[in-house]
């Protein structure tokens, strides 16, 4: 591959990809542009306006993604019901596509023939980022410097700063912290006690929830209003989406909803254990399936139930802009027309139950439901219905005694 000219660095403004900025400048010679996505993840981001510029950058990206983070990746995952090996709702996979879609997006701005990307190449990210970006830029370049330099320590890294002048916080001189990842979905912790699966997670490192038992000892009831399958409003106010899951990040943490310990099996063929805190995902979720479960019919239902794991794992792994996820995602969205009203949760001490739920278009029938007297529902028809289906039943029994 020629060598990058000029590269669009994916940027954070923390001591990581600080270190990465200034390789990128001393040891490929490039140009740097810096791109800092706003995602939610709750930090100042100016900051890492100034470290760019004290590293003589020139072309300085801070993006402000959330609605377009949750109207155009997390709703349409969340329409899937999608689950990573039954339990995750990807927080950390979702993001990525949207960070890589700008980073290309930025490349041609700029006129940038490279991008490049903090993640270690023992992780699923390097794949979502590179998937993506080569999806929508065949012809662009990647560094990816965690698989060319020789700063393979702590040690080294902090050597790194110090040669090339840059500034070390006082908590990176220490103990390495948790590894984390944050966004208006989810918050993602490893490293530190969580590398040994035995060890329970300590309590002061979540930050979104409280824990079960601080949680107050009263439930709250909330009610989540759905448009054709997507979340539009919470205890009546219509909220934008990122509003919108801000403020059921706020009531789900509160109760203590949406902790996740996890030990998973990432792309690159090693298993990681994670933990995780997804509030305001727990609730669209369990919602959105109580929605569901009035409004789609059965076999439809059904069919996207057997779908649902194969696309959670194409999101798992990097293939948001695959041609087969957007094919799977028309009939997922094509079965959310008529996915319309509203869900009432009950929040309590960690858990989020369905109270109630009702639509205009329920498939839900009381007249023909009812234990009582009706006059819609023959019920000498199942006679038949069952003779068919047992049919075949019968005919292999008769067959196997006849020998």
């Amino acid at each position: 591959m020629a060598k990058a000219r000029k590269v669009v660095l994916a940027y954070s403004g923390g001591l990581d990809t600080s270190i990465i900025l200034r390789w990128l400048q001393v040891e490929k010679n490039c140009e740097v542009v810096t791109f800092t996505a706003d995602i939610g993840q709750g930090e100042e981001l100016e900051p890492a306006r100034k470290k760019a510029e004290l590293m003589g950058i020139k072309e300085i990206y801070i993006d402000d993604l959330k609605e377009e983070f949750v109207r155009d990746f997390v709703f349409p995952m969340f329409r899937a019901n999608a689950l990573y090996e039954g339990v995750y709702l990807l927080g950390t996979s979702i993001a990525r596509p949207l960070i890589a879609k700008r980073l290309v997006e930025i490349a041609i701005e700029t006129g940038a023939d490279a991008i490049s990307h903090g993640a270690t190449g023992k992780g699923n990210d390097q794949v979502r980022f590179e998937l993506t970006a080569y999806a929508l830029k065949p012809d662009i370049k990647v560094i990816a410097p965690w698989r060319e330099w020789d700063l393979s320590s702590r040690t080294k890294l902090i050597d790194y700063a110090e040669k090339h002048q840059i500034p070390i916080p006082k908590d990176k001189r220490g103990d390495a912290p948790y590894s984390t990842d944050a966004n208006l979905l989810h918050i993602s912790y490893e490293g530190k006690v969580l590398e040994d699966p035995w060890e329970e997670p300590h309590d002061d490192m979540f930050k979104l929830t409280v824990s079960p038992e601080k949680a107050p000892d009263q439930p709250e009831y909330v009610e989540i209003e759905f448009a054709k399958g997507d979340a539009i409003a919470v205890n009546g106010k219509k909220l934008s989406p990122a509003n919108l899951l801000a403020e059921l990040n706020r009531l789900g943490g509160k109760h203590g909803v949406g902790r996740l310990d996890l030990v998973e099996n990432r792309y690159v063929g090693m298993k990681s254990r994670g933990v995780y805190e997804t509030p305001g995902g727990t609730l669209l979720h369990v919602a959105h399936r109580a929605m569901e479960s009035i409004t789609l019919d059965r076999e439809a239902m059904h069919l996207k139930d057997e779908l649902m794991p194969r696309y959670a794992k194409m999101v798992y792994t990097g293939y948001w802009f695959a041609p087969e996820r957007e094919m799977l995602q028309a009939a997922i969205d094509k079965t959310q027309e008529w996915v319309n009203g509203l869900v009432r949760l009950k929040l309590f001490k960690g858990s989020a139950t369905v109270a109630g739920r009702k639509s205009p278009n329920s498939l839900y029938r009381m007249d023909y439901v009812t234990f009582e007297e009706d006059s819609v529902y023959n019920q000498y028809d199942a006679e038949g219905f069952i003779k068919l289906n047992a049919l075949r039943l019968r005919l292999g029994t008769m067959a196997r005694q006849k020998k």
